[in-house]
């Protein structure tokens, strides 16, 4: 399991409070002392949620403007950039650039990036690993916004995505559009950006072979000590969480897709004290609960985009996590942000 430990850019209260945001507020409202905003500072997943969550509910009062989480996404300056952002934009092309992000993120944070190639489009979508509840607003809108002003800056072009899709109910459409300059869908199953695969080719006017000669050794050492840490349970719950779109998760697509056969795959997880069917049900009770808060589907489209065969089989498994029917969840107060 990845260390808990988000990095907080030591700018970011700087930045907020120019923008017109209260951060005595905002640290009230998430339970944060300033201190914990100090030199390299570091917040778990839970307090990061929270910080970004204070800031939607103070700062876009008072800075007036919904953007906050794209315009704060759009100008990551490059003394900012972590790690994985800097030998991303230090690759030759956009298509090595998010594979180097997809790659190194996780020595950044416990957050995974994954990019599928599909109908003409790269899909860049980003995955919370430690998270207990869906990502705030602001920071899904800043880390698209981030993920195309870097292939923007590397191509030295302003490139434009094919679409964004959100696991959120219809708002903001007009300022979507005019960000990301292309359709904006609501309601979606995760939240991705979606880019014209020929853009993958494009080069990068930022490419530094010295500097990634000198980077890569050092972040592959990392990513090797820290793969050793990860368990099976950790991997099968990260495929599955990709696969949480309409298709039934059985164990043999998953032990597939992980290149060893079903056998061997429950045996290796009984072995850690676990089984294929108590991972599954938490993904998809973190899914199922994610969509019913965030989206307007209806329970019978959630039970689709999580692989039952039937509503009546999710209604009875949801009942049997939540103690409620989906519909009763959605409407009482556990269900809020």
């Amino acid at each position: 399991m990845p260390a808990d430990l988000v990095p907080v850019q030591g700018l970011l209260l700087e930045r907020l409070a120019a923008l017109g945001v209260d951060i005595s507020q905002v640290l009230q409202h998430a339970q944060l002392s300033r201190s914990q905003f100090m030199a390299r500072a570091r917040l778990t997943t839970r307090e990061y949620f929270a910080f970004w969550q204070a800031v939607e509910k103070v700062g876009e009062q008072a800075a007036g403007s919904r953007d906050l989480g794209l315009r704060l996404g759009a100008e990551a300056l490059p003394h900012q950039l972590n790690v994985a952002s800097a030998a991303a934009l230090h690759s030759p092309n956009l298509g090595e650039a998010l594979k180097k992000l997809a790659r190194y993120k996780r020595l950044v944070c416990p957050e995974e990036v994954f990019i599928e190639r599909a109908d003409g489009e790269a899909r860049i979508r980003f995955h919370w690993v430690l998270a207990e509840e869906p990502p705030p607003r602001l920071l899904v809108d800043g880390t698209l916004a981030s993920t195309l002003a870097l292939a923007r800056q590397g191509t030295g072009k302003p490139l434009r995505a094919r679409r964004i899709e959100l696991t959120r109910r219809r708002a903001d459409e007009a300022m979507l559009r005019r960000h990301f300059g292309c359709e904006v869908l609501f309601d979606a199953p995760v939240d991705l950006l979606a880019l014209e695969e020929r853009a993958l080719a494009e080069p990068f006017v930022t490419h530094n072979e010295d500097l990634l000669a000198v980077m890569l050794p050092g972040l592959e050492a990392a990513l090797d000590e820290r793969g050793s840490a990860r368990t099976l349970a950790d991997d099968v719950r990260m495929v599955l969480d990709r696969r949480m779109h309409g298709e039934r998760p059985t164990v043999d697509k998953i032990a597939r897709e992980m290149g060893v056969s079903p056998r061997t795959l429950q045996r290796r997880l009984e072995e850690a004290g676990t089984s294929y069917q108590e991972i599954l049900d938490e993904v998809r009770r973190q899914s199922a609960r994610r969509l019913l808060a965030k989206t307007d589907l209806d329970a019978g489209e959630v039970a689709f985009l999580l692989g039952f065969e039937e509503l009546n089989s999710f209604t009875r498994a949801f009942r049997a996590w939540e103690g409620m029917t989906p519909t009763q969840w959605r409407r009482s107060d556990t269900s809020r942000p």
